[in-house]
C-alpha cells in the first residue's frame, strides 16, 4: 500500500478488488453528554459519549457544547483516517474541507465499494480496524453483520450532534448508517464518436443495432452499487431488456472506471452506468467525452458508516468527521461535484429518480448472469 500526502495532509491509497455487502441494527441508549471517559489500549483518548435523543431534542446550547467538547477530543487524537469509494477528488476535497475548519489530519484509502468492504472486513477479522469510519455506496447489508459483529455502531446511537439536534434530514437517516449524497446513474458516451440525435435520451435509446459492439459495461459484483440500478431496469423493461442489451455484443470490464477509460479512447461509444464524476475526470484530461442523464434513473446513495467506539483508533475524531459531512456546510463541500445531490438541497433529482432498495441485492446473482459476466 502507498500513501501520498498532499499540503492539506490527506492521504490517497489506490486498490482494487471484488468484496462483500453491509447494513446495521441497534438500539438507541441513553447516555448522557460526557467529557473523555479514559485512556484506551491504544492510548488514545476515550470517546465522549454524547447524550442520544429520547425524545426531546436538546438545546442549541446544549449541542454547541456537546460540538466543542468533541472538538478538544477530536484534537487531542490529531488524525482520522476514512475509507472512501467514490472517486478520489471527492475524498481529498473533503479531507482537505475538514483539516482547514478544525486543524485535524485527514487521510483516507480509496477503492470501489466491494474491495473497500473487503479490506475493512478483513482488518476487522483480524481485530485491525485502520478505518475510523468509512463512505461506501449502499451496502446496508454489511452494516447489519458489522453492527452483529461489534465492528460498526449505528449513526442512531454514535453521539453524533448534528443528529443529536435534529438538523440532519431524517429521511436519509438510516438509523445504523446514514446517507450523505446522492448520484443519479446517467449515460457517458464518446463525443468523437456519438452526436446530435444518436445521444440516447433514455436506456431503451440504447438498444438500437446501429450501437452492436458499442457498449461498455462493468462487471456488477465490482460494486454493490450497480445492482439496483440493473434491477431497476430488469423491473421496468423485463429480462427483454437484457436479451437485446447482449445480443449487441457489449463489452466486458473489471469496473466502472477502466470502462470509462475505455470508452474515452474509442473502444466504444458508451459506459452504463456511469456518474457525472467519473466523466468530468476525464473531460479535465481532455478526453471527447459527454453525458445525459435519462428522466428514469437510479442512483448511487453513499452512506457513511462508523467503526464501533471500542474499535476505532480514532473515535472522537471520526464522529467530528461524521457531523461535518452530514452537516449543511461540509455536505455541500461533499457535494461539489457536478452531478452529485445533497441530501439537504435534492430537488434537482431527475423527474423518475428511483433511490435503490435493499431488497435488489437478492438479484445480484441474476443480474449477474442476465449481462453474461462469468
Amino acid at each position: 500500500m502507498k500513501i501520498s500526502s498532499s499540503q492539506s495532509v490527506s492521504c490517497r491509497v489506490a486498490l482494487g478488488g471484488l468484496g462483500v455487502l453491509v447494513s446495521l441494527l441497534g438500539s438507541v441508549p441513553g447516555a448522557a453528554a460526557q467529557g473523555l471517559a479514559g485512556a484506551q489500549a491504544h492510548s488514545a483518548p476515550a470517546p465522549m459519549q454524547l447524550a442520544q435523543a429520547t425524545g426531546a431534542r436538546p438545546s442549541a446550547n446544549a449541542v454547541q457544547a456537546e460540538v466543542d467538547a468533541l472538538i478538544k477530543a477530536a484534537k487531542a487524537e490529531g488524525e482520522v483516517t476514512f475509507y472512501f469509494s467514490l472517486v478520489e477528488s471527492t475524498a481529498k476535497r473533503v479531507a482537505d474541507g475538514f483539516t482547514a475548519k478544525y486543524g485535524i489530519k485527514a487521510q483516507f484509502v480509496r477503492a470501489p465499494s466491494t474491495a473497500t468492504l473487503l479490506r475493512y472486513a478483513s482488518e476487522a477479522e483480524a481485530g485491525n480496524f485502520s478505518a475510523d469510519l468509512m463512505f461506501v455506496g449502499g451496502s446496508l447489508d454489511f452494516g447489519r453483520d458489522g453492527v452483529a459483529k461489534g465492528w460498526l455502531e449505528p449513526i442512531a446511537q454514535a453521539g453524533i450532534p448534528v443528529v443529536r439536534s435534529g438538523e440532519f434530514p431524517a429521511r436519509f437517516n438510516l438509523g445504523p448508517a446514514a446517507t450523505v449524497t446522492l448520484t443519479p446513474w446517467l449515460v457517458a458516451f464518446n463525443s468523437d464518436k456519438v452526436k446530435g440525435a444518436d445521444v440516447p435520451k433514455d436506456w431503451n435509446a440504447l438498444l438500437n443495432p446501429k450501437f452492436d459492439g458499442q457498449i461498455l459495461i462493468a462487471d456488477p459484483r465490482s460494486s454493490d452499487a450497480y445492482v439496483p440500478f440493473w434491477v431497476a431496469l430488469y423491473d421496468a423493461y423485463g429480462e427483454q431488456y437484457f436479451t437485446r442489451l447482449r445480443a449487441l455484443n457489449i463489452r466486458q470490464y473489471k469496473s466502472g472506471i477502466p470502462a470509462a477509460q475505455g470508452m474515452a479512447a474509442g473502444e466504444g461509444s458508451f459506459t452504463i452506468p456511469a456518474i457525472a464524476a467519473t466523466v468530468l475526470a476525464l473531460k479535465l484530461k481532455g478526453a471527447p467525452v459527454g453525458m445525459l442523464t435519462p428522466d428514469f434513473t437510479v442512483g448511487v446513495e453513499t452512506n457513511i458508516f462508523m467503526t464501533a467506539r471500542g474499535k476505532a483508533k480514532r473515535p472522537n475524531a471520526a464522529r467530528l468527521f461524521a457531523h461535518y459531512t452530514m452537516s449543511p456546510d461540509g455536505n455541500t463541500v461533499f457535494n461539489a461535484e457536478d452531478g452529485a445531490v445533497s441530501v439537504y438541497d435534492n430537488g434537482g433529482l431527475p423527474k423518475q429518480y428511483k433511490s435503490p432498495t435493499l431488497e435488489s441485492m437478492a438479484r445480484k446473482d441474476l443480474i449477474t448472469r442476465l449481462l453474461g459476466f462469468q
